[in-house]
């Protein structure tokens, strides 16, 4: 087994379970690999073979399973191409895939799901709304903002804690992210990305534009305070999970495969180029401008960004600051689910709707 096969396994295995992969198929997909040019045909199998299934309940009208089909596949899929940049044309069929099954989906999950599209620079952002099937509209909107190496496609068990404490939820790829990643890059300034999605949901009639909070994962944990910075009193809440502070500062410990992944949706033209444009990422002299509520959630145990980044982020931002530290959590505590993803939905749905276990 190679290193770059070993890293991924060792390093994201515990998030493919914690959302959604069945450890069943993680091990026989992961067991059965030599080296790393294997692995996204691997997962494409038996993402077709969920795909096949989903299929075969939309035939015979079984449409609540079909969505669960149907996005199970769309996940597995998103796994196959998540760092797969070696082979583009291999990964670019096996995120096509992923959007298909979950366009598939959206109509048949509990809550539905719908897709919503905005136009910006020279392509497209893509995001997903659901909405919370007790209440009423207008409802309060969590944005959740994918890392590196994320997508919409992977964000269900995320959305779920929120949807069931009544916010909706609202999953998009944004500049080097999922649809988006190939006709626009990864940037550091987020404002106009965060204007264009807020814009975007504050003309729904199904949300309320004064209720809205971000949260993001990994590097979406950095873009999500971004977009809390520019937006200002439009952003009612902002989570961090997992996001680094200046990812620029921890270019050099990161995997190679996240750094050739950053390279290639970055537009870099060697990893050279690209070590320069992740010092562009950084919250130095912009979290001071977070005035929303912000919870830090990070694991003392990350291998991809310091612990210190978190301290450095709760001692910079200019509002008030809650830092949930998990001295056993892992890169986006994913192994420490239990521990905060409960927590955090209380936690937004407590500022946005004044309810639950913080009042």
């Amino acid at each position: 087994m190679d290193a770059r096969l070993t890293t991924a396994i060792a390093t994201w295995g515990p998030r493919f379970t914690a959302n959604g992969v069945s450890l069943a198929d993680f091990q026989r997909i992961t067991n059965g690999l030599q080296h790393w040019g294997q692995w996204c045909a691997a997962w494409s199998e038996v993402a077709a073979e969920h795909s096949g299934l989903g299929h075969d309940a939309l035939a015979a009208r079984r449409h609540v399973s079909a969505g669960e089909h149907l996005a199970r596949a769309a996940l597995y899929y998103h796994y196959a191409k998540f760092v797969f940049v070696e082979d583009r044309a291999q990964m670019r069929r096996a995120h096509d895939s992923a959007v298909r099954c979950l366009n598939a989906a959206l109509p048949y999950l509990r809550p539905r799901g719908r897709r919503v599209e905005m136009p910006f620079g020279r392509g497209t952002l893509v995001g997903v709304l659901r909405l919370p099937e007790r209440g009423q509209a207008p409802f309060p909107v969590v944005v959740l903002v994918a890392g590196l190496d994320s997508a919409k496609e992977e964000m269900r068990a995320h959305e779920a804690p929120f949807l069931a404490r009544g916010v909706a939820t609202f999953s998009v790829d944004g500049p080097g992210q999922g649809e988006a990643e190939y006709d626009l890059p990864i940037r550091g300034d987020w404002s106009g990305p965060g204007l264009a999605i807020v814009d975007a949901l504050s003309a729904l009639p199904e949300i309320d534009a004064r209720r809205i909070a971000v949260w993001g994962v990994s590097l979406g944990g950095y873009y999500a305070c971004r977009i809390a910075a520019a937006l200002g009193h439009r952003v009612r809440a902002c989570v961090t999970l997992g996001g680094p502070y200046d990812y620029g500062d921890c270019w050099p410990g990161l995997p190679d495969l996240t750094r050739q992944a950053f390279t290639v949706r970055s537009g870099a033209r060697s990893q050279d180029e690209a070590a320069g444009i992740a010092g562009t990422l950084s919250l130095a002299g912009v979290a001071g401008e977070i005035r929303a509520p912000l919870l830090i959630v990070f694991g003392r145990q990350d291998r991809l960004f310091p612990w210190k980044q978190a301290e450095r982020l709760a001692a910079t931002a200019g509002g008030e600051v809650e830092l949930l530290m998990l001295e056993g959590g892992n890169h986006g505590c994913a192994n420490l689910v239990p521990w905060h993803q409960p927590y955090t939905a209380d936690w937004v749905a407590h500022h946005l709707t004044r309810q639950g276990a913080f009042t």
